[in-house]
């Protein structure tokens, strides 16, 4: 059995994932930490800090701004660490990949089973469409999301351009009069309403254009990626962990 602490528990992906918690029979959550007050059928603590009951495994769903309390708090006790949170900064990911040298750490940009795979498709045919096809990404998100452009699509684009031997630049939006440069790379964020999350990448070539998309239509698909996650991470040596290892698996 797995026992779980839930960091972002009363937030809204921390609701979810407490609701889905019951198709996962390997898994307990024994605790969640949230700065908002609300009742729950596990304690709550206001800070991480604060915590004493005894897990396996932190999941993240909060701000980036509590990156260096979990990382301390996971070392301290030994515990396995899954990262949903999105905007780190490079200093960051150092300070990630640096604690990775002592605890396992599971980190992804989007839980969801399906963007990752579709990841894992652009990883194949964006080498050989590069030379005669123009890239760019378009993602779509609910009206209260902080970050942008998402954490997902900069995870697309980045993928891209570590497959490409050329150099390219991502190009955020676009204004005044200038055509497009060959080696761009198009991010284009969209923020609006309830959009759970909508992503499309499009090659467009002469005479023919090809997109990829992947659309959330509910939480429940990033709550359940984490959760599982959380089962893969469990028993894993010291180390950095993505979706990938876990696809592949």
């Amino acid at each position: 059995m797995v026992k779980l602490i839930l960091n972002g528990c009363n937030g809204k992906m921390g609701k979810v994932v407490t609701s889905c918690l019951s198709d996962f029979e390997n898994i307990v959550l024994v605790a969640g930490i949230d700065k908002n007050d609300s009742k729950c059928s596990y304690p709550v603590f206001s800070s991480i800090e604060d915590c004493n009951v005894t897990a396996d495994v932190i999941l993240d769903f909060s701000r980036k701004e509590a990156l260096k309390s979990i990382l301390k708090y996971s070392r301290s006790k030994k515990m396995a660490l899954v990262l949903c949170t999105t905007g780190y900064s490079n200093e960051d990911i150092d300070l990630i990949n640096e604690y990775s040298n002592y605890i396992p750490i599971f980190r992804s940009a989007n839980m969801s089973i399906g963007i990752n795979v579709v990841n894992n498709i652009l990883k194949n045919i964006a080498p050989f469409l590069y030379e005669n096809f123009d890239i760019e990404i378009i993602e779509k998100h609910h009206n209260q999301k902080v970050d942008s452009p998402s954490g997902t699509a900069l995870l697309l684009a980045h993928t891209i351009q570590e497959s490409i031997k050329d150099s390219t630049e991502l190009t955020y939006g676009r204004e005044g009069n200038k055509k497009r440069d060959p080696n761009e790379i198009g991010m284009h964020a969209i923020r609006g309403g309830n959009i759970v999350g909508d992503h499309d990448v499009i090659f467009a070539g002469s005479g023919e254009v090809i997109e990829i998309n992947h659309k959330a239509i509910s939480r429940d698909v990033f709550a359940v990626g984490a959760l599982r996650a959380c089962e893969f991470i469990s028993n894993k040596y010291k180390g950095l962990y993505n979706m990938d290892d876990m696809i592949n698996l």
